[in-house]
């Protein structure tokens, strides 16, 4: 599963035809020295990585990699990487037999006979990323993307070896052929990097970066590098005198410290100079400090003997101690102003917080006895993991899925709280509704409004650093497709369009119910016979008939404009009529007497309460008031157009049967947008009156468009109001014309085919 190494056969291996005695010795050296890096396992456990490496060394005889290594010396290094993790010894059975399923025909019961359910359930997990086939680029990477986050939130060890894996390959880059290396170095930087970032795997995470920095801009990488180490050697004597001063200053407050340097990476140096426009003088924190202390007291003790030998730069002060990041990482970080004017980072932690900022999740493994496994797992914000699995139930396009979920794995976040003061961390960016998503699916879907810090405000407001947040709900409320817009957390998104998915279903189901009835009347049937045993056989073969798995998607298909209800009434009544039920002839007459009328007996009543099922046409904008006819779109639900409409009078033209009888109902649910157009004589404050004269006539602006003229006498405005019907809009319309410097207003209609 080494990505660097293509499938079948695998790049960067070749099978000779005779083992090599000198290949075998050092297969034999190289596990040694991993043999001795098992100490913080039992016997029987070093007996179980033992048997694996025997096996995986047998199933991979003969085969190199393109060094002219014996490959098994790969999986014996991705499993030294795990044990610095000191995972257990499933995991590293499952690293040394991880090529072995895809590669050696090895199969998944042979696994288990050998090793357990564990070891075989890791090494499946890990193949099963890399072994489809698709059919471009774009798709492969979000597939394989998902089925590694979906493997990952089942067990963590799966990424924890597909990251070891992944570093051993980069680091043995060199030996690949320079064309791969561009693919390679992207996808790890893309991908891997910032996973390992978000599970708070630290060292990973920067070694990464920048051995992808490294082959995929080889000459900036050796310039900056050079630069670096000039840059230490120069500085080598003022970050001394700093440990000095410092290790002196918490010796007289006898304090136990262990003080080392830190080097940002040449990768983070780069992107610093490239977003902020620097030159590699300008970068001034590349050199910092780290202090690790016994306890969390010390920690601020140590920042304030700090703070008295040099002054603290305002507004370097961070405090990840109290707010953890969200991938579990704490610690103090200040920056001072050391000798000769030069800027040095301080950071301040325990040892157990510097385990996890340096191995993150991994952090589990390396002092489980301290806290139990949930424990742990709660506190590294592994929760994130939790919630791909939502993600994944409701979203099955992979291309979906990682649009849902890239925008989590980015590692700028904010710190927000509920009402209770429960601390919530969120991407940076992320809105109200994100907060509210990240409550409960129902406070989301239910959202009505919010307030931030005891303010009302809009439910798109972005969220800052120590917002309290309130979110209000009502039974009623549901979610806006709008809202897809400005939402940040991949867990919002997919429940968004889970909710709207479902909604538009449900209701394109009720309207195909009332559209198939309504035909069924004017072929003299009373009702749509009941879904029930005894009409089992009849809608079975209507069922047939239409090529639909069952009721509700045949009636979904009327709906949505896909079938027509019609034509699945007259084959229905068919069916009726071989089971002795016979049309009513007074009914069908009545029924068909009145279809040519604008309101028939059987005309679908429309209250605005309606969502995905019945679109409102943009091109007339129909209100309540005006004559209005139903056209089943294919595909789109019911549209409603106005009588008059010329987009309307085309499509009645060219299919005429799919259209059908609509009315208002008597009492609205809501307010109808439509567009006036207003012709004003141009001067100061003109727009200020035209709205002031809206909202004296209780109307809503939607939108408004002055156009991209130059300046005139006069000019023409544009505007999208919501109003309660025809009347609401003639009352606002004479308000408009009797305003000061309106010349005219009127309602944009299109009834001529030259308007839109």
């Amino acid at each position: 599963m080494s990505a660097v190494l293509p499938k079948t056969p695998k790049a960067g291996s070749s099978r000779p035809k005779a083992p090599d005695p000198a290949a075998a010795n050092a297969a034999a050296a190289s596990f040694a020295v991993l043999e001795a890096q098992l100490g913080y396992l039992s016997e029987a456990d070093t007996e179980m990585v033992r048997r694996a490496y025997k096996y995986a060394d047998e199933a991979h005889l003969g085969q190199m990699r393109k060094s002219g290594e014996p490959y098994i010396t790969h999986p014996i290094a991705v499993a030294g990487l795990c044990t610095e993790w000191k995972l257990d010894a499933q995991a590293l059975a499952a690293a040394l037999l991880h090529d072995a399923m895809e590669d050696c025909g090895v199969t998944k019961i042979e696994l288990i006979e050998r090793f357990g359910s564990p070891v075989a359930e890791l090494v499946d997990g890990l193949t099963k990323l890399d072994k489809l086939e698709f059919n471009t680029l774009e798709e492969n990477q979000a597939e394989s993307f998902r089925k590694m986050l979906l493997a990952m939130a089942r067990d963590v060890r799966v990424i924890l070896i597909k990251l070891a894996d992944r570093t051993h390959n980069m680091r043995t880059m060199s030996d690949m052929p320079r064309s791969k290396w561009g693919r390679i170095a992207s996808e790890t930087l893309e991908i891997y990097a910032p996973i390992a970032h978000r599970l708070g795997l630290n060292q990973i995470y920067r070694e990464l970066q920048d051995l992808s920095f490294k082959h995929l801009l080889p000459w900036r990488y050796a310039v900056l590098s050079k630069a670096v180490t000039r840059a230490r050697n120069r500085r080598r004597d003022l970050i001394r005198k700093v440990q000095s001063d410092v290790a002196a200053v918490f010796a007289q407050a006898h304090m136990d410290a262990r003080i080392s340097g830190r080097e940002k990476t040449i990768y983070s140096i780069y992107k610093k100079m490239d977003e902020k426009h620097l030159s590699f003088a300008q970068v001034t924190d590349i050199y910092g400090l780290r202090v690790i202390v016994p306890s969390v007291i010390d920690c601020y003790t140590a920042l304030g003997l700090l703070h008295q030998i040099y002054k603290p730069l305002p507004g370097k002060f961070k405090d990840h101690i109290a707010i953890a990041k969200v991938n579990g990482y704490q610690s103090l970080h200040t920056t001072l102003v050391g000798p000769s004017g030069v800027n040095v980072e301080f950071q301040m932690r325990t040892e157990p917080m510097h385990l996890v900022a340096e191995s993150g999740v991994a952090a589990h493994w390396l002092y489980k006895e301290h806290e139990s496994a949930s424990a742990q797992s709660e506190r590294l914000g592994t929760q994130w993991l939790q919630s791909l699995l939502d993600i994944q139930t409701e979203t099955r396009d992979a291309a979906e899925f990682w649009d849902h979920v890239k925008v989590d794995l980015f590692p700028d976040a904010v710190y927000v709280f509920t009402p209770k003061s429960q601390i919530m961390a969120l991407p940076r960016g992320a809105t109200v509704v994100d907060f509210a998503y990240a409550i409960h699916s129902r406070v989301g879907d239910h959202a009505m409004a919010a307030r931030i810090n005891g303010d009302q405000v809009p439910l798109r407001t972005e969220l800052k650093n120590g917002d309290v947040v309130e979110v209000i709900t009502a039974p009623v409320s549901a979610p806006n497709p709008a809202w897809l817009g400005f939402v940040r957390t991949g867990r919002a998104r997919s429940k968004i369009r889970h909710h709207l998915k479902t909604m538009a279903q449900t209701e394109s189901v009720g309207l195909g119910e009332k559209l198939l009835a309504q035909a069924l009347r004017a072929e003299g049937i009373h009702q749509l016979p009941a879904n029930d045993e005894a009409h089992h056989a009849l809608w079975e073969k209507l069922l047939r008939f239409t090529g639909n798995r069952n009721q509700p998607d045949l009636l979904m298909d009327i709906g949505l404009g896909k079938r027509i209800a019609t034509i699945v009434a007259k084959r229905l009544t068919a069916l009726l009529s071989e089971l002795g039920q016979k049309p009513d002839p007074l009914l069908m007459t009545r029924e068909r007497f009145t279809a040519h009328e604008s309101i028939s007996q059987g005309a679908i009543t429309l209250d605005g309460s309606e969502n995905a099922s019945v679109v409102y046409s943009r091109c007339c904008r129909p209100l309540p008031g005006d004559d209005i006819v139903g056209y089943l779109g294919r595909g789109e639900g019911l549209v409603v157009h106005t009588r008059d409409c010329a987009i309307a009078r085309k499509l009645e033209h060219k299919d005429s049967e799919r259209f059908i009888g609509v009315e208002w109902s008597d009492e609205l649910s809501r307010s109808f947008e439509t567009a006036i157009t207003v012709t004003v004589v141009n001067g100061k404050g003109v727009l200020a009156r035209v709205a002031g004269a809206l909202a004296s006539g209780e109307t809503d602006i939607v939108h408004v468009d002055m156009g991209q003229e130059t300046p005139q006498d006069t000019a023409e405005l544009k505007f999208v109001v919501a109003v309660r019907d025809v009347a609401h809009l003639d009352q606002v319309l004479r308000h408009l014309n009797r305003t000061p410097s309106v010349i005219k207003a009127e309602r944009l209609t299109n009834k001529n085919p030259g308007q839109a």
